[in-house]
């Protein structure tokens, strides 16, 4: 740029009689020339036109075609006139030419910036454009889609020349063919670079060394995770994939130059980019629940990488190749280091509050929301955990000394392994939780409630449910209900125990009276004491309150009915008539909800004597 725009013309004066045919091809060239560059160089009452816009387009493809052929013209007559002085008037031609082509070059690149954004580009190239070097490799779907919806983009830039990648091209082949290509790319480069920082800059993408990404705190390493993530997506799929497309196009003559070019252009903006994931996965202070937020680069990445080989094809681009993997590498340490840090935290855990109500132990609720999320990264974990050697860090306790103490046979998977795994030492330590319970029928509730959450947690998440399988849900889901039959058993067995044998058998007023009085005594005991028991899930809950109604209140009805007449003398007070029961149990396992204990909810004092013989049900009405 800034050449002064030299016109040359060699005087007139007489042709000698001996001139070529080389010097007359030489003179014609030049003829057609010198009218060209006079036109488009000499003072316009129109800024705004220019060689190369739509209104003189035709001329100038002319006039580059012209240039060509004063290049061809040249040599030729080199070749048998070596010391003619056209070769000089010509040359000087040339180079004002040249520094016409030059500024025109300069000129498209940068009054049509807009138009040559790397996205513009990337979205009317995609299908009629293919790399020189490697066939492309954006997907049929999931890329194909992307440019679809992102079609749209190319309209709404304004004020662009929409042959302006034409224009680039033409000049280009012409100066290229000339032998002024280093005058072209240099005027190239310099233009796409800054435009391509200037993008990275508007995408939040910052230079950090590693000294200053260590002395983050989470929160802003956090954010500029944040801010990598979908930078990371565009400058990709977008902004290198355009500038590739953008090069390929421009200088389609030479591959060399598409490679030095490009290369150039992105290399250092590229290496900027992809070595932030790596730095940021060499943090000293890594714990388990920032593992997500190094998954999501990996994945991110991951699912780019094919896309960042074919772009980054070239030979001078292994850099940038090398840095994707390097970075790959080290999320994946990273997520293997926060696993095991996991799994060290679970099997430490050493909290010795009770849930309450033996409902589920926040333990639980932590380890399998954690492995839901990371479920969801399947992708991701299958590649990091492979070949990722499981240990048994500790003794299981003989409870588990069943199939599923030891995962790695059940499953081929390495993640299906880890997460098995990891289930299995949580409901370890849950099962030494139940131990602080004073009362053995709340320890196994405690642990109906635990693995039912665990069950429900697995079934719920396609991820997990995909991992562990169906076998592996039933199997657990027959372990809660073996959990739940002893709790029943141990909270409601003398309740059930209490009520006869043969509930069908009439027998005498006093001994009927004595058996319903044991059994009210011993329902409103068993009553008190799970008021503030609890069973979150709601069909666990359901399940365990119709067992205990088809064991209780069938036979307690048949029994009431039989013996009715007898247990209405004497001032005797049914407490609890069938009904009751059901109306009652229905109550139990919300909690503390409820609003008072099972004697001030009947209709009785509390006592088996009282003033009135009428049995009434809780909601009032006589029997």
């Amino acid at each position: 740029m800034g050449k002064h725009l030299f016109r040359s013309s060699p005087p007139q004066e007489k042709q000698p009689a001996h001139q070529t045919l080389a010097e007359s091809a030489v003179q014609e060239c030049m003829s057609k020339i010198n009218t060209v560059i006079s036109k488009w160089t000499s003072p316009s009452p129109s800024s705004d036109a220019h060689l190369f816009s739509t209104n003189s387009r035709r001329e100038a493809e002319e006039f580059a075609e012209a240039v060509r052929h004063l290049h061809i013209t040249m040599h030729r007559l080199a070749a048998v006139n070596p010391s003619s002085e056209k070769l000089v008037y010509a040359q000087n031609l040339m180079q004002s030419a040249m520094n016409l082509l030059e500024s025109e070059f300069h000129r498209v690149l940068k009054e049509n910036r807009q138009y040559l954004d790397p996205e513009c580009v990337s979205v009317r190239s995609y299908r009629s454009s293919r790399f020189a070097s490697t066939p492309t490799s954006v997907s049929d779907s999931e890329d194909e889609t992307f440019y679809e919806e992102n079609a749209a983009e190319e309209h709404r830039f304004s004020g662009g020349d929409s042959d302006a990648m034409d224009d680039l091209k033409m000049i280009a082949d012409c100066m290229i063919s000339t032998g002024y290509a280093k005058e072209c790319v240099k005027v190239y480069k310099t233009v796409r670079r800054s435009i391509v920082d200037e993008t990275l800059h508007g995408l939040a993408v910052e230079r950090f060394t590693l000294h200053q990404v260590q002395k983050m705190d989470w929160d802003t390493l956090e954010s500029k995770i944040r801010t990598w993530l979908p930078a990371v997506k565009l400058a990709v799929r977008s902004l290198f994939f355009g500038e590739r497309l953008l090069a390929d196009h421009v200088f389609s003559s030479s591959l060399n130059i598409v490679e030095s070019s490009f290369t150039d252009i992105t290399q250092e903006g590229a290496l900027t980019l992809f070595t932030f994931p790596e730095n940021a996965a060499k943090i000293k202070k890594l714990s388990p629940e920032k593992m997500f937020r190094f998954l999501d680069m990996y994945e991110s990445l991951a699912s780019l990488f094919v896309e960042i080989e074919s772009i980054f094809f070239f030979d001078s681009a292994a850099a940038v190749r090398a840095q994707v993997i390097n970075s790959l590498a080290k999320l994946g340490d990273a997520a293997r280091l926060m696993m095991t840090d996991f799994e060290t935290a679970i099997q430490k855990e050493t909290s010795r509050t009770p849930a309450v109500g033996g409902g589920v132990h926040p333990l639980t609720r932590y380890v399998m929301n954690y492995l839901s999320f990371l479920a969801d990264y399947d992708e991701s974990i299958a590649v990091i955990f492979e070949n990722w050697q499981m240990t048994s860090p500790s003794p299981l306790p003989e409870s588990f000394a069943g199939d599923d103490a030891r995962p790695e046979e059940l499953y081929s998977s390495p993640v299906s392994v880890r997460i098995a795994w990891v289930i299995l030492l949580t409901l370890c330590k849950i099962d030494g939780k139940a131990q602080p319970y004073k009362d053995v029928a709340l320890s196994y509730l405690f642990l109906a409630n635990n693995l039912q959450y665990v069950v429900v947690k697995v079934r719920s998440s396609p991820g997990l449910k995909v991992l562990l399988g169906e076998d592996w849900v039933v199997r657990h889901e027959g372990k809660v209900k073996q959990y739940a039959e002893k709790f029943e058993k141990l909270a409601w067995g003398k309740v059930v125990t209490s009520l006869p044998e043969n509930p069908k058998e009439e027998i005498a007023s006093e001994e009927a009276r004595e058996l319903f009085g044991r059994f009210n005594d011993e329902f409103e005991a068993a009553y008190r004491k799970q008021m503030s028991w609890v069973v979150p899930d709601p069909k666990l809950r359901d399940w365990i309150k119709i067992s205990l109604s088809g064991q209780l209140v069938p036979v307690c009805a048949e029994f009431y009915e039989v013996n009715r007449f007898g247990l209405g003398g004497d001032g005797f007070n049914v407490r609890y008539t069938p009904e009751d029961i059901g109306n009652y149990l229905s109550d139990l396992y919300f909690g503390s909800r409820g609003s008072g204990s099972a004697s001030t909810k009947g209709s009785g004092s509390g006592s088996r004597t009282g003033s009135s013989t009428t049995v009434k049900s809780r909601g009032g009405r006589s029997h």
